[in-house]
């Protein structure tokens, strides 16, 4: 829109605002109908392209997730039971939020590792899942797949994640599911997140 045709004054059509509303309207239906006949042609077995809006029943009927999707984090384990992280703050170095916080202190159990963390937390209310803190890690220590969406908490102390409390969550690969091109669902079964 030119400037000048901001101040520009209205004709009695435009006063009147019904060739908005009738277009509004036009709209509104051609997605109804549309999605209704998507919904109607597959109900006899035919499939298209283009699968039609769908309402998921939440929290009843949890929506299936993209594979890549960055959900909440959890920290991996070794064999022995220990966190895979070796406290190199490549993590809370990379990360744009500011809200890792990690305190090493030396280990002398094992002679190949020189540190481990004494304390990992993430601020989940600063945090903005861009995944920065997954792609720098060295050790594969940090993951966001464990599936959990809803953080939600009352107080800004519930928001932040512990180091315990990442190394119990495992990560849900139920709610994933397999789309080909066209977005069409190829299956819903076990799908290992990358």
């Amino acid at each position: 829109m030119n400037v000048h045709d901001k101040y520009k004054p209205l004709t009695f059509w435009e006063k009147t605002y019904i060739p908005r509303v009738i277009e509004g309207l036009w709209l509104t239906a051609k997605h109804f109908f549309r999605n209704m006949t998507a919904h109607i042609l597959r109900l006899f077995g035919i499939k298209l392209r283009w699968l039609g809006a769908v309402t998921y029943q939440y929290p009843e009927v949890l929506r299936p997730l993209f594979p890549r999707l960055r959900t909440m984090h959890r920290l991996t384990k070794r064999e022995d039971g220990t966190p895979r992280c070796v406290a190199c703050m490549m993590c809370e170095t990379v990360c744009p939020a500011r809200c890792i916080y990690i305190i090493a202190e030396e280990k002398f159990e094992d002679i190949q590792i020189e540190k481990k963390p004494k304390s990992f937390d993430i601020d989940l209310g600063l945090c903005i899942f861009c995944g920065y803190c997954v792609e720098a890690c060295p050790e594969d220590a940090i993951r966001m797949d464990t599936g959990i969406l809803e953080i939600s908490d009352y107080t800004r102390d519930g928001m932040v994640l512990d180091m315990q409390t990442m190394l119990n969550l495992e990560p849900k690969h139920d709610r994933y599911v397999k789309y080909n091109r066209d977005g069409d669902i190829v299956s819903s079964e076990f799908i290992e997140a990358k």
